[in-house]
């Protein structure tokens, strides 16, 4: 039975992604909060925009980053 060695590269590669995913899972709700207490201001609605998105995003790079992860852990070449 062969065993696969960690792709090292790819590991950090996924670990960076993951921070990014960190940051962005800060970022987005913050930004939400800061729009949902001024609703009077009109930066309002383009904070209610960037901060969904920045959700999304982070959402998005979770799984892009374990995916990545897994591949570097189990992928044989």
């Amino acid at each position: 039975m062969e065993t696969s060695k960690t792709d090292k590269k790819l590991l950090f590669k996924g670990i960076k992604t993951m921070v990014f995913a960190v940051l962005s899972l800060f970022m987005g709700p913050i930004l939400l909060s800061i729009a949902m207490s001024n609703k009077e201001k009109p930066l309002y609605l383009p904070l209610l925009i960037v901060g969904c998105l920045i959700c999304a995003f982070a959402v998005f790079l979770i799984f892009k980053g374990l995916k990545i992860i897994m591949s570097s852990m189990f992928k044989k070449k």
